[in-house]
C-alpha cells in the first residue's frame, strides 16, 4: 500500500505540470502531414493481458511495414511498474493501451490531471492502408460515453479498444445437469441460491471488487435505467437516498449473503483465478466476468461436462429491462508525448482490417461494424447477448479533480469484500457512497 501511495502521488506531481495542456496541442506536437511520418519513432506501451503480447508485435510490425514508422514496443501485465518511473521524469510513450479501473488507477490519474491529448480528429482521419475514415469503422455508441469523453465537452479524448459483454458466467454444463433455468429475475435467483446451498454450492463469486464495476453499471441501468445512470455517476445531490439507490445496495447487500465465503480473501490480483476456479469446479453459480475469462482459464481444470454460459443480469421485476455492460478497454496520447502526429496514425491503424484481424486471432475484439461476423465458437454466444433481449449499457463515473484518499472503486467497490465477510454493515456502505458522492460533485470536471 506504502509503495503504491507513493508512486501515485509522485506520479501526480510529475502531471500536475500537463495540467494546462491536456485536451490541446502540445509544443512538442509535430505538424507532419498524414503519411509524411516515415523515419519516426514511435514509443507504445501496451498492456500484456489474457490476450497476451504477441498481438501488439505483429499489430506493431504491420504499421512499421504499411507507414515506414520504427515502433518501440513495450509490454507488460504491471506496465505501470514499467513506464511509471520514466514518465515521473517527463519522459512518456507516445501511445499507451490502459484501461481505466486497474487497481493503480494511471489512467485516472491522467484524466484527473487532464494530461491526455484531445484526439477527436482521429475519428475524422483515413485509416492506414484503407479507404475509409475511423469514424466509419467504429461501431456506434462507442466514441459517446464518458469512457472516451470525460469530460463531457463533446470531444474523444480515449480510443475504445477490445471490447466485450459483460454479465454472469456460469456452468451450462451445470445447469443441464441439474435440470436449472437460468434466472430472469431476481426474486428467481434467491430461489436458485436456496436450491443450490441446499447442495452445498454457494450461487456467486467475483474475481475481485474491481469487478463489480460492470456489475454494478449493469444494475443501476436495470434498476432506473439510463436517466438514473447518468444523475448517478455524476454525482447528483440526494441520488444515493433515492428508491432506485436503494434497490441497488439492497441486491448487492443481499448477494453478498449468497457468495462463497472464501472469495474475500483471494480477490485479489494475485489470487483472483482462485475465485473464478470456484465456477469451473461447481463451487459457485456465477461470476462476474467479460468474454476474455475463456482464454484466461484455458489451461484451468473443471468439472466433467463443463460448459460456459453467460447471461445479462436478472430484471429487478418479471418483464423488466434486463442489461449486460458493454466494457471496453481504451487507448490513448499522452498529452506530452513527443511524436503525437504518428501516435495518431497508429491508434487509426488499430481499427484496420489488418489489426483487426490480428487482434481477433488472439480473442482480442475491436468495435469495429460487423465483427461478430467473424466470430466463432464460445464468442459467437457471448457476443450475440445483445440479440437476445439483453440491452447494452456503457458508460462509468464522470472524472473529477483529484481528490486524495477517493476514488469510484474503493468507494463503491472495494466495501463488498466487507460485506462478504461481515465487517461492515450496508447502511455503512451506503453512508460512505453519500459522503463520498457530495465531495465528488463539489470537483466535478
Amino acid at each position: 500500500m506504502k509503495k503504491v501511495l507513493c508512486t501515485t502521488l509522485a506520479l501526480s506531481m510529475a502531471l500536475t505540470s500537463l495540467a494546462g495542456c491536456g485536451g490541446g496541442t502540445s509544443e512538442t506536437e509535430s505538424t507532419t502531414e498524414t503519411g509524411d511520418i516515415a523515419g519516426t519513432t514511435l514509443k507504445v506501451a501496451a498492456l500484456e493481458s489474457a490476450y497476451g503480447s504477441e498481438m501488439w508485435q505483429e499489430v506493431a510490425a504491420a504499421f512499421e511495414e504499411q507507414t515506414g514508422v520504427t515502433v518501440e514496443l513495450t509490454t507488460d501485465k504491471n506496465l505501470e511498474d514499467v513506464i511509471g518511473p520514466s514518465m515521473k521524469a517527463g519522459d512518456y510513450p507516445d501511445v499507451i493501451h490502459l484501461a481505466t479501473g486497474r487497481e493503480d488507477a494511471l489512467t485516472e490519474t491522467f484524466i484527473k490531471d487532464n494530461a491526455i491529448l484531445d484526439i477527436t480528429d482521429v475519428l475524422s482521419m483515413t485509416v492506414p492502408g484503407e479507404e475509409v475514415k475511423v469514424s466509419d469503422k467504429i461501431a456506434g455508441g462507442f466514441t459517446d460515453t464518458s469512457l472516451t469523453n470525460p469530460y463531457n465537452d463533446g470531444k474523444t479524448y480515449l480510443a475504445p479498444m477490445f471490447y466485450s459483454p459483460c454479465g454472469l458466467f456460469y456452468n451450462a454444463g451445470l445447469f443441464e445437469e441439474k435440470g436449472w433455468e437460468v434466472p430472469t429475475t431476481w426474486d428467481e435467483m434467491w430461489e436458485l441460491g436456496d436450491k443450490a446451498k441446499a447442495e452445498g454450492i454457494s450461487l456467486f463469486t467475483y474475481p475481485t471488487t474491481g469487478y463489480f464495476d460492470t456489475f454494478f453499471y449493469a444494475l443501476m441501468y436495470s434498476v432506473g435505467g439510463p436517466e438514473f445512470f447518468d444523475k448517478a455517476t455524476h454525482y447528483e445531490e440526494g441520488i444515493w437516498e433515492t428508491e432506485e439507490a436503494k434497490q441497488c445496495f439492497d441486491i448487492v447487500a443481499k448477494l453478498a449473503a449468497y457468495t462463497e465465503p472464501t472469495t474475500p480473501a483471494q480477490a485479489n490480483d494475485q489470487d483472483f483465478t482462485k475465485n473464478q476456479q470456484l465456477v469451473l469446479d461447481n463451487k459457485a453459480l456465477f461470476m462476474p466476468n467479460g468474454t476474455w475469462i475463456v482464454g484466461e482459464m484455458a489451461e484451468a481444470p473443471r468439472a466433467d461436462g463443463f460448459k460456459w454460459g453467460m447471461t445479462a443480469l436478472p430484471a429487478v421485476e418479471e418483464g423488466g429491462d434486463r442489461y449486460s455492460y458493454t466494457w471496453f478497454e481504451q487507448a490513448w496520447i499522452p498529452a506530452g508525448a513527443a511524436n503525437q502526429e504518428a501516435a495518431k496514425q497508429f491508434i487509426a491503424f488499430l481499427y484496420s482490417d489488418v489489426a483487426c484481424d490480428i487482434f481477433a486471432k488472439a480473442g482480442a475484439i475491436q468495435p469495429v461494424l460487423n465483427i461478430a461476423d467473424k466470430l466463432e465458437g464460445d464468442n459467437q454466444m457471448f457476443y450475440a447477448i445483445y440479440d437476445n433481449g439483453a440491452k447494452a449499457a456503457m458508460g462509468n463515473f464522470a472524472a473529477t479533480n483529484p481528490i486524495e484518499g477517493l476514488d469510484t472503486r474503493t468507494v463503491w467497490f472495494d466495501p463488498v469484500n466487507s460485506l462478504v465477510s461481515g465487517t461492515m454493515t450496508e447502511q455503512q456502505w451506503i453512508d460512505g457512497v453519500i459522503a463520498a458522492s457530495d465531495q465528488m460533485r463539489a470537483e466535478l470536471k
